[in-house]
C-alpha cells in the first residue's frame, strides 16, 4: 500500500516513513531486546518490503516506554506530530493501530493532522488506507474495539481498588497530613498526628472552623508539605477553611478507608480517638442544623464572600420576611449601605438561582474528563486519571452532599465570582483540586500554579427601582441534573447491537440481516448508520445533555447522517 504522495514526494520519488512505537508500562524495558525494539523491527522490514515504491526509513526514533495509548501527552508522539506538520514525514508506520492510539477522539486528531500534510499511517498488521472513506470507517470500527479494551482494563483496575480498600489496604498517592507511606501501608509521622490532633481538639473547643483557621495562622501551624519527583516543593501553607473541613471529616483519622462513601476498617493505626472523632462530627452537625434551622438567620450561603458586582462591589447575603416566610438573597453593598452614587448598578439576586447556576456550572465542569485534563495536566497518569474520577464522582453525587461539604468545596476551588451584563464568570482554581480531593497532585512542567479558568454562565439583568435583579430562563444549560431519554438510549444500544451483528455476518446481504432481526430493510440501515454516531453525540445522549428537540424519532428521521463528526454534531443540534 502506498500513501498519498505530496509534491517533494513526486518530484523526488521518495516517500519517508517514520516508525513510531508505544508501550504501556516501563516493564521489560531494559532489557537487551524489548518489545519497542520488536515493534521497530518488524516496521523496518515492512519498509524495506516497500521499497521498490520508494519507501525510505527515517533514522530519527519516535519511541514512547511506559506511556497509556490513552492520552495525546506522549513526548515521542508530540515530536512525530511535530515533525509531520513540518512536512519532514510522509508515511507513519506502526506494528498495531492501538500503538498509535486507543482513543476515537485523539485518533480522529492525528488523522487530521495527517490530512492536513498530505500524509498517511500505515500499521503493519493491519494495512489501512486513512485517506478514503472506507479506510476511515473501518479504523474506527477497530478503535471502537480497541478502547472497549481499555474500558475493560479500567473497570478491572477500579474493581481491584474497590476490593484492596474494603479489606483496608492504602491504595498509594501522598499520605495525608500524620501519616507517610511504608511498604505500602501508612505510619504515623508522630509531629503531623499531634498536628491533627490538634485541629480537632481546638475545633471541638471553639466549635468554629473560621476561628480555628485564624488560630491556626497565628501559631503558624503549615498544611503538609512534599517535594515531588521533579525536584518541586508543593504544600507547606496556611490551611484554607475548605481544606479544614475536609480534615475534620477525613474517616483516615478514625482508622477507616472510605470508598464510595462506604467506610472500611483500615489496616493503618488512627490518630483520632473515638469520644473525640464522635464531639467533632457532632459539633459539625450541629452547625450544619442550625445553619439550616428556619428560625436562624445564619442560613448556609454557599456564595458568601465570592460574589461582586460589575463595580467591583461585593454582593452579601441577606433574607426577607414575608408573611413568615423567609426569602433569602445576595445584594450589592451599595443597597444594604444606601449609597445613591453606586445603586445604579447594584444587584438583588435570589440566592437559591445564582447558588443554583453557579454549582450547576461548576458541576458540569467535574463531570467532563477532558476538561479537567486540559486544565490540570498532571506529570503521573495514574494521578491524573484518580483526580478525574474523583472530580466526576463529587460532580453526580453534588445534591446528596451536605452543605458544609458543598461549600468547603466552593471556597477552595473559586477565587471570585464576577456577575456582569449579561453573564456571570466564575474565577475556577482547577490546580486546587488535587489538595481539595485529597489527592496528591503534582502538576507537569508546563502547568502554571493557580492558573484561573473562567466558567461562564448566561444571564439576563432588568431593573427593578434602584436594583438590578437577574432573570434566570427555565431552562438551565448548565443544570447538573441531567435526565436521560431512555428511548435515545435504548436506540442506540440497539444500532450498537446491529452493527455488531453486521461484522459477524460474514458477508450477508443487508435484506437478510434485516429479515434475521425481524425488522424492515430501511429500518436496519437506518439502525446501522446511527451505530457511527460522533463519541461526544453518545456521551451527551448517555448523560442527558443533548438538544432538548433531539427524540428518538427525529434521530431515526436522519437516515443519511454524514460519517463526518463536525457535520452530526452542527446538524443534530449541538454545535
Amino acid at each position: 500500500m502506498t500513501a498519498p504522495a505530496t509534491s517533494s514526494t513526486r518530484r523526488k520519488g521518495t516517500v519517508r516513513c517514520a516508525i513510531y512505537t508505544r508501550k504501556s508500562s516501563e516493564e521489560g524495558l531494559d532489557q537487551e531486546f524489548n518489545s519497542l525494539q520488536a515493534q521497530r523491527e518488524a516496521c523496518e522490514a515492512f519498509i524495506t518490503s516497500q521499497r521498490h515504491e520508494g519507501w525510505v526509513c527515517l533514522p530519527k526514533a519516535y519511541d514512547d516506554g511506559g506511556f497509556s495509548g490513552a492520552t495525546m501527552e506522549r513526548p515521542a508522539l508530540q515530536r512525530l506530530l511535530a515533525d509531520i506538520a513540518a512536512a519532514r514525514v510522509d508515511i507513519v508506520v506502526v506494528y498495531k493501530i492501538d500503538r498509535l492510539t486507543r482513543s476515537l477522539t485523539n485518533f480522529a486528531k492525528i488523522v487530521e493532522i495527517l490530512d492536513a500534510k498530505g500524509a498517511s499511517f500505515v500499521s503493519v498488521t493491519q494495512q489501512f488506507n486513512t485517506t478514503t472513506s472506507m479506510g476511515r470507517l473501518t479504523l474506527n470500527i477497530l478503535l471502537s474495539f480497541a478502547q472497549f479494551e481499555r474500558e475493560v482494563i479500567g473497570e478491572r483496575i477500579r474493581d481491584k481498588i474497590a476490593a484492596s480498600k474494603k479489606k483496608g489496604m492504602w491504595m498509594g498517592g501522598v499520605p495525608p497530613l500524620g501519616y507517610r507511606a511504608h511498604d505500602r501501608k501508612l505510619v504515623i509521622v508522630d509531629g503531623e498526628a499531634e498536628i491533627v490532633r490538634t485541629i480537632f481538639r481546638r475545633y471541638a473547643e471553639l466549635g468554629s472552623v473560621r476561628l480555628l483557621k485564624e488560630e491556626l495562622e497565628a501559631r503558624g501551624i503549615k498544611s503538609k508539605s512534599w517535594t515531588s519527583a521533579s525536584g518541586r516543593l508543593i504544600g507547606g501553607k496556611a490551611f484554607s477553611r475548605g481544606a479544614l473541613y475536609l480534615i475534620l471529616q477525613n474517616r483516615l483519622y478514625r482508622g477507616e478507608v472510605v470508598h464510595k462513601r462506604q467506610s472500611h476498617p483500615g489496616e493503618h493505626t488512627p490518630i483520632i480517638d473515638q469520644p473525640l472523632w464522635e464531639a467533632v462530627q457532632a459539633q459539625l452537625a450541629g452547625n450544619a442544623a442550625e445553619r439550616n434551622s428556619g428560625t436562624n438567620t445564619r442560613q448556609p450561603s454557599l456564595l458568601a464572600g465570592m460574589l461582586f458586582d460589575a463595580n467591583g462591589n461585593r454582593i452579601t447575603p441577606t433574607h426577607a420576611v414575608k408573611q413568615g416566610t423567609r426569602y433569602h438573597y445576595y445584594v450589592s453593598r451599595p443597597l444594604i449601605t444606601n449609597d445613591q452614587t453606586e445603586g445604579s448598578a447594584a444587584l438583588r439576586i435570589p440566592a437559591g438561582e445564582i447558588e443554583r447556576l453557579v454549582t450547576g456550572r461548576v458541576c458540569r465542569w467535574l463531570v467532563d474528563p477532558g476538561s479537567i485534563y486540559q486544565a490540570t495536566r498532571l506529570s503521573d497518569p495514574s494521578t491524573q486519571r484518580r483526580l478525574i474520577a474523583r472530580a466526576v464522582e463529587i460532580g453526580k453525587s453534588w445534591p446528596e452532599l451536605p452543605a458544609t461539604r458543598q461549600r468547603a468545596f466552593l471556597t477552595a476551588v473559586i477565587g471570585r465570582i464576577e456577575i456582569g451584563a449579561n453573564q456571570i464568570d466564575i474565577h475556577f482554581r482547577p490546580t486546587r483540586l488535587g489538595e481539595i480531593l485529597d489527592i496528591a497532585a503534582t502538576p507537569s512542567s508546563s502547568a502554571t500554579e493557580e492558573e484561573v479558568q473562567i466558567l461562564s454562565v448566561p444571564v439576563r439583568l432588568r431593573r427593578s427601582g434602584r436594583a438590578i435583579t437577574m432573570l434566570i430562563d427555565g431552562t438551565d444549560p448548565f443544570g447538573a441534573a441531567a435526565k436521560p431519554d431512555a428511548r435515545l438510549i435504548k436506540l442506540l444500544i440497539r444500532a450498537s447491537r446491529l452493527n455488531a451483528a453486521l461484522v459477524r455476518s460474514d458477508g450477508a446481504s443487508f435484506a437478510a440481516l434485516a429479515e434475521r432481526e425481524g425488522v424492515s430493510r430501511s429500518y436496519f440501515t437506518r439502525l446501522v448508520r446511527l451505530s457511527y454516531l460522533a463519541p461526544d453525540i453518545k456521551q451527551a445522549i448517555l448523560d442527558g445533555r443533548q438538544p432538548r428537540d433531539l427524540t428518538a424519532d427525529k434521530l431515526l428521521a436522519h437516515s443519511r447522517l454524514p460519517l463526518a463528526w463536525n457535520e452530526q454534531l452542527t446538524l443534530l443540534g449541538f454545535a
